[in-house]
């Protein structure tokens, strides 16, 4: 992906977070300069990987499958001391933009409709070879058991939120003219470089073509900067 795009993938978001009167950390809207010289003090947010991240998923077409969203908090599984066992990531999801199907080993997630449009998610139960399963399963909405077939497609609208277990395979998406979706997402801690298994192999962190400077750092950024 080029970084104008990325650029301007950002300020979109950020004008559908200030509509939606969604308010992020500070650091959030800081320039690559404003980065820099603060190693030590952000080394919570370098370390657990906090901040922007944005993925087409190898497809090459964002608009059609690809990922926009900003981690807030996050814990981290390694090391020793008191550590958050929690994350929390904000997302903005695109009418037919599709996340493609996956489920996490061990993360458990609570996926919010936080305004917007209406987020579509089609669900599957996994085998024990991490294969789509053809058994009915349970799932959470806002606490209320409901019973799904595989395949099913869940609709959540502004304010609605499903949990999902591990090993329950998932995709994602914007209803069809109902516009963007500001979805939000609290969970056990999330390590995006080894808890994702996607039912067919795809690209996670996008290649960036430098056509111009970055706007605010995606977390891929920080090594360079820091």
């Amino acid at each position: 992906m080029k970084r104008s795009e990325i650029n301007t993938l950002i300020r979109d978001s950020l004008e559908f977070f200030d509509k939606c009167r969604f308010r992020l950390p500070i650091w959030a809207t800081w320039s690559p300069e404003q980065w820099r010289g603060k190693k030590e003090e952000v080394g919570e947010i370098v370390e657990n990987m906090l901040g922007w991240d944005l993925t087409d998923f190898g497809s090459g077409d964002f608009a059609k499958r690809g990922l926009i969203l900003l981690t807030l908090r996050n814990g981290s599984l390694e090391g020793s001391g008191r550590r958050k066992p929690y994350a929390e990531k904000v997302m903005v999801v695109r009418e037919n933009q599709e996340t493609p199907l996956h489920f996490h080993w061990n993360k458990m997630e609570d996926i919010i409709n936080r305004g917007g449009g209406n987020l579509i998610i089609e669900l599957y139960g996994s085998t024990k070879e991490q294969d789509l399963s053809a058994q009915p399963f349970t799932v959470k909405l806002d606490g209320i058991i409901r019973r799904v077939e595989p395949g099913a497609k869940v609709v959540l609208t502004p304010g609605e939120s499903i949990c999902l277990d591990p090993f329950v395979y998932h995709r994602f998406y914007g209803e069809s003219g109902k516009g963007k979706v500001l979805v939000g997402e609290v969970s056990a801690v999330n390590d995006d470089r080894a808890d994702n298994r996607f039912y067919e192999p795809i690209g996670r962190f996008p290649e960036i073509e430098e056509d111009e400077k970055p706007l605010h750092l995606l977390v891929t950024d920080y090594p360079q900067y820091l």
